[in-house]
């Protein structure tokens, strides 16, 4: 195997032999040209030796002739290249001893050899090339014309000097051509590398994208669509030329209003050109350039239908085993009224028999019980079928200070409310469900501070750093998650049992003794169909207890 850059030096000098094979017919020719000019103008001190140059000059012709079959077929590039080189050289030499010796016209090619030796044998082997030009041009100088064959000692002086000249002359251009060729030869191999580099990770590029089992697309800044992958055309049904250039809104229908909504992923319908309804999870990113500025934006996609339907039959399953294990709650939360009721009545028969006994007390009793059942049923029915969310952007101080306002009527000394609300919140809610929601939980914080305290209200807008200084309520492309407004009620209560806090979102869980379970169910359900969470955390060394819940928002100027 050849070492890393042979192929391409071996490449580099054939393609400097077809030059040189030009250049040879070229100089030939002008040769030929300039050798005419001489006899014609009839030169005799200059005038060549007529038949031995323009033999010299069809030899040039002829050698290239012969060569040029050979390029890029045989195995050992330089070696040939060095017999082109001494071949130039003799011919060279040949036109110069013929032409006038130290006097000739043609004296410059020895120059014209060494540049384009030194093209082919770039660095220190240039020099050696040079060398051997001076060699043969010493040689010519003493067996040419005005020679030491027919001058003698006394042209030794004029022959050293035209050598000297000469001689300089190829080895200062051999040194310098070396040297920028021995670069150009290094910058190539180094360009060629980088190139193939370039092109294996620009395939490797293709074929991962290209491989990838989900829809993959690019936009520019406009929103124009500016690559397409293959799965994004099997899910869409659109091809790649069909979507190059489109916009976005056009090739994925809703995605503008579904993004504005949801935030960078999101879950849409879609229908393809066939019809067939479809539900793709997505997720949009900022697309970006070496600098870090935005170009354009990366969408990715998948097709969730399958999930989806999973998913439904999930809360299917959910649902059933979920009224099996409220029925069975039902039953024993009614059982105990109805006995109380059932006992009662009978003790006031029994009492109206033997009129005896305080009948006052017992149909205390039995309204008591009924009032409990009707809250029961009316908990239930509120859990069971909650109505419809109608939902609207609701300002957040607003409906803390109503829900204080209505708590203020009711409250005791003992209990002290607090309140701390960020400026312009305001959230995606049911205005009523959300008013509900909080005095569930301001009357939970009550109710676990038999002794009184603090029950604080906090309120902020919560998608980290930077979040609250955006007025237009958007969010960046590559934000992980959307805007989220995070209401906290914190009370100094008793607290929630370790045991207790993955359950007390059950339906019909209840630490508090004449409680129905169903406050805090409730709030989890309203907010779940609000697309918000609620959880439960332990406090801190004021409070004992945190409700937090977080609610698509913004927050304005």
């Amino acid at each position: 195997m050849n070492p890393p850059g042979r192929d391409q030096q071996e490449g580099q000098v054939e393609r400097v032999l077809l030059v040189l094979m030009g250049a040879r017919l070229a100089l030939a020719l002008g040769s030929l040209v300039i050798g005419v000019a001489l006899d014609a103008i009839g030169r005799d001190v200059y005038a060549t030796d007529g038949p031995a140059f323009y033999v010299t000059v069809v030899l040039c012709f002829v050698a290239t002739l012969v060569y040029r079959p050979f390029v890029g077929r045989i195995r050992r590039p330089h070696f040939f290249a060095a017999i082109n080189v001494a071949t130039d050289l003799a011919l060279v030499s040949a036109m110069v001893l013929f032409s006038g010796g130290k006097d000739s016209v043609f004296s410059f090619l020895y120059v014209v050899v060494g540049l384009y030796g030194a093209m082919l044998f770039p660095g220190r082997r240039a020099v050696l090339g040079a060398l051997a030009g001076s060699l043969a041009y010493g040689i010519v100088l003493a067996v040419g014309p005005s020679g030491l064959a027919e001058g003698g000692a006394r042209a030794l002086p004029a022959l050293i000097s035209s050598w000297f000249v000469h001689s300089a002359a190829m080895l200062g251009v051999a040194a310098l051509a070396g040297g920028l060729a021995h670069e150009l030869v290094r910058t190539g191999i180094a360009l060629e590398e980088r190139s193939h580099d370039l092109a294996q990770l620009r395939t490797l590029h293709q074929r991962t994208v290209e491989s990838l089992k989900s829809g993959l697309l690019t936009t520019d800044l406009e929103g124009r669509v500016t690559s397409f992958n293959r799965e994004a055309q099997r899910i869409t049904g659109r091809t790649r030329d069909e979507a190059i250039g489109q916009d976005l809104e056009g090739v994925l229908p809703g995605m503008a209003a579904c993004r504005a909504g949801m935030g960078g992923r999101m879950r849409m319908a879609f229908t393809t050109p066939g019809g067939r309804l479809l539900h793709l999870g997505i997720g949009s990113y900022a697309l970006r350039d070496a600098d870090g500025e935005a170009e354009g934006e990366v969408v990715i996609f998948q097709d969730v239908t399958e999930v989806v339907a999973m998913e439904d039959e999930l809360r299917r399953a959910e649902r059933l085993a979920a009224v099996g294990e409220l029925s069975a709650s039902i039953a024993h939360e009614i059982r105990n009224p109805l006995a109380a009721i059932s006992g009662s009545i009978e003790m006031m028969q029994t009492q109206k028999a033997t009129e005896e006994g305080d009948p006052a007390r017992l149909m205390g009793i039995v309204v008591r019980e009924v009032d409990r059942l009707d809250r029961l049923i009316g908990d239930f029915l509120q859990f069971a079928r909650p109505a419809a969310p109608q939902l609207e952007e609701v300002d957040v101080a607003m409906v803390i200070g109503e829900v204080l306002e209505m708590f203020e009527a009711s409250r005791c000394d003992a209990v002290v409310p607090e309140c701390e609300v960020a400026a312009g919140l305001r959230v995606e809610a049911d205005p009523g469900q959300l008013r509900q929601v909080l005095w569930n939980l301001l009357q939970n914080a009550t109710q676990a501070m038999p002794d009184g305290g603090v029950v604080r209200f906090e309120a902020r807008l919560s998608q980290g750093e930077g979040a609250e200084d955006r007025s237009d309520g958007g969010k960046p492309l590559d934000s992980e998650e959307p805007a989220r407004v995070e209401i906290a009620v914190m009370d100094q209560g008793t607290g929630i049992p370790a045991d207790a806090v993955e359950h007390v979102f059950d339906p019909f869980f209840t630490t508090k003794t004449g409680g129905t379970g169903l406050g805090l169910a409730i709030v989890h359900r309203v907010i779940a169909e609000h697309r918000g969470v609620v959880r439960i955390e332990r406090g801190d060394e004021r409070f004992t207890t945190v409700v937090r819940v977080a609610l698509p928002g913004r927050i304005v100027s």
